[in-house]
C-alpha cells in the first residue's frame, strides 16, 4: 500500500525487537483474507483501504516446528482515513510511510524488501510470486 510514491509500513515492538511489517495480521474466524486485511489495515495504521490482487506468498516456517504462518501480500488502495499516533494494537510502535530504497535498509520481516520493490516497479504488469520459506533466526 502506498501513499505519495511511499510505502505504508508499521513499526512493531516484540520484547526488546523493534522491526517493520506490512500492515496486516491474523484473520478471524468465519473473516475473508480481504476483510482481515482491511480490518487489520484500520487497526494498525487508521487508513481505510480496499484489497485487489495477490502480489505476493510465502511461508514463516520456524525449524522447531511450533509455528508456521502462511504469509499473502495483497494490493491495497487507501480509500480514507488518516495515519494515526495510537494504533489499536499495541504492538505497532508507529506507522512509518519509506520509500522503497529506504524499504531495502528496513528489518522488514519477513523479509522480503526486494520482492515487495521488485513488484511496485513492475506496476499493473506485477505477476504474483511465491517466495518459500523466508524464517530468519533472530
Amino acid at each position: 500500500m502506498m501513499i505519495d510514491d511511499h510505502v505504508v509500513v508499521v513499526r512493531h515492538r516484540a520484547g526488546d525487537s523493534e522491526y517493520h511489517l506490512l500492515p496486516g495480521g491474523g484473520v478471524d474466524y468465519r473473516e475473508t483474507v480481504g476483510d482481515a486485511l482491511v480490518r487489520e489495515i484500520r487497526e494498525e495504521t487508521g487508513l481505510v483501504a480496499t484489497v485487489g490482487e495477490p502480489l505476493i506468498v510465502s511461508d514463516t516456517i520456524d525449524p522447531n516446528g511450533s509455528r508456521h504462518v502462511v504469509n499473502i501480500v495483497l494490493s491495497a488502495t487507501v480509500t480514507g482515513g488518516e495515519i494515526t499516533s495510537t494504533p489499536d494494537d499495541v504492538r505497532v510502535v508507529a506507522v512509518d510511510l519509506v520509500t522503497p530504497d529506504e524499504l531495502l535498509t528496513l528489518d522488514l520481516r519477513p523479509p522480503m524488501a526486494a520482492d515487495v520493490v521488485a513488484v511496485l516497479a513492475e506496476g499493473s504488469s506485477a505477476r504474483p510470486r511465491y517466495l518459500g520459506s523466508l524464517f530468519v533466526e533472530r
